[in-house]
């Protein structure tokens, strides 16, 4: 992982999804510019490819946020679209830096444990006035789908896990 000056950064966050990927852009660490889901149907990898080339060309990211594929359980369509994005991030000059979902539940949670739900109440808390209106509905059964806009915390935590803690300050260890 390379550190970069996350005084003066605009960090791009992807998360890919079943239906596309979900993306965050934050500057300067604490100024969510913009946030959402891209869809993608057909080829998905190479319409996900292009949405991505065209997010790096409008907001000029000075790092780009991925999970970390070495320790999840993503599908082979997820990590092939993870490392065609790498490339497209190496095309553009631009620093990659890999957010495990560990990394995320230690950065944001109280005690490191908790759910993706939990994750994204955390997330309200600090965008309350961008999130509130968009903060999915809980599942209550583990065969539910997961809601559309989960895409958008998901990527938004890898963005703020990175900043507040990868970028300068030592990670916190699990209690």
């Amino acid at each position: 992982m390379t550190k970069i000056d996350t005084e003066r950064s605009r960090i791009l966050a992807i998360a890919p999804t079943t239906r596309g990927f979900g993306f965050a852009v934050l500057e300067d660490g604490a100024i969510l510019v913009n946030w959402g889901i891209r869809s993608a149907e057909g080829d998905k990898n190479k319409q996900s490819v292009a949405k991505v080339k065209q997010l790096i060309t409008q907001y000029q990211p000075s790092l780009f946020v991925l999970q970390d594929m070495k320790t999840s359980f993503r599908r082979s369509r997820v990590r092939n679209l993870s490392q065609k994005l790498i490339g497209v991030a190496a095309a553009n000059k631009v620093k990659v830096a890999f957010i495990s979902l560990e990394q995320v539940r230690l950065g944001l949670l109280t005690d490191g444990r908790g759910t993706k739900d939990a994750v994204a109440e955390a997330l309200v808390k600090k965008f309350p006035q961008e999130l509130t209106p968009r903060l999915p509905k809980k599942r209550n059964r583990p065969w539910i789908s997961e809601q559309y806009n989960m895409g958008i915390f998901d990527a938004l935590a890898l963005a703020v896990t990175y900043h507040s803690f990868l970028g300068h300050k030592p990670f916190p260890r699990r209690p």
